[in-house]
């Protein structure tokens, strides 16, 4: 699948879905993608940026949101022209697909929504990439009906990401089976990370997580032969603005991505 000129599925190398979860401000946001855009550049390892402008399903009614729908877009558009990578972001309603489309290359239907028919008829209609995430309460294998969703409108440009399910209060755990299962449905095939790793509610008002085990999810993931990593980074995740506890440290990420690559071109020569 082509998504404004890079290549993902069909044994192309690893792609990297990254950025910070919410825009915190246009500068951040900027600076965040223009960091991003250099790393992998020297890594050699495809982009799509992602953000979101509005994070609808905080914990609390007192969590920051984002910049919301108009301002969020006209900042993500900015980040398109200056740095020309593919813009991934949310949408959570149907009347937001339409705007969100004309900036955005890939839309993407939280993990709460999946099951959100309009939702995901009108994603499908835009013409857009539609990555969709497997909600925590779902079995992999009950993904294929969102994804038939999208397809019923003729749209089969569709990524499906796997980010953990319910395991007990306060806990993810993602399957590796699931990525296995996922892959049978004959779309490229994603890996959340960082939200694999998350505590969701574990902070109490808020989200807490595990960063420490975000390179170990991701090596296996990797070894699984996903074809693409969804990772929220900031240079400085103890005052980010949403999901700092599961976010990637930013200058960690060099040499993460050289170690990926390594097994990536271990492993895709070797699936079916």
């Amino acid at each position: 699948m082509r998504i404004a000129g890079l290549e993902i599925g069909a044994g192309a190398p690893l792609c990297l879905i990254a950025g910070p979860c919410v825009i915190e401000s246009e500068e951040h946001a900027l600076g965040i993608a223009t960091r991003l855009a250099s790393i992998t550049r020297e890594q050699d390892v495809p982009l799509i940026f992602k953000a979101s402008y509005d994070k609808a399903n905080r914990t609390s009614v007192a969590s920051y949101r984002g910049p919301g729908l108009i301002e969020g877009l006209r900042i993500l558009a900015r980040i398109r022209e200056s740095t020309g990578l593919p813009i991934l972001a949310d949408v959570h309603e149907p009347a937001q697909v339409a705007p969100a489309a004309e900036v955005c290359d890939v839309l993407q239907i939280p993990a709460f929504l999946c099951r959100q028919t309009d939702l995901l008829l009108e994603a499908g209609r835009s013409g857009r990439v539609v990555n969709i995430k497997k909600g925590q309460f779902l079995s992999p294998w009950d993904l294929r009906h969102a994804a038939e969703k999208v397809a019923s409108t003729g749209n089969t440009r569709i990524l499906l990401t796997e980010r953990g399910a319910s395991f007990g209060y306060n806990n993810l755990v993602v399957d590796m089976r699931s990525l296995v299962i996922l892959r049978e449905f004959g779309f490229p095939m994603v890996l959340d990370v960082t939200h694999g790793v998350q505590l969701p509610g574990g902070a109490g008002g808020a989200s807490s997580g595990q960063p420490q085990f975000i390179e170990p999810l991701a090596r296996a993931g990797v070894a699984t032969g996903v074809d693409a990593l969804f990772l929220e980074v900031h240079e400085a995740p103890e005052r980010a603005l949403s999901d700092g506890p599961n976010a990637l440290r930013l200058d960690l990420l060099p040499g993460l991505l050289a170690r990926l690559r390594q097994i990536d071109a271990l492993v895709k020569p070797w699936l079916p």
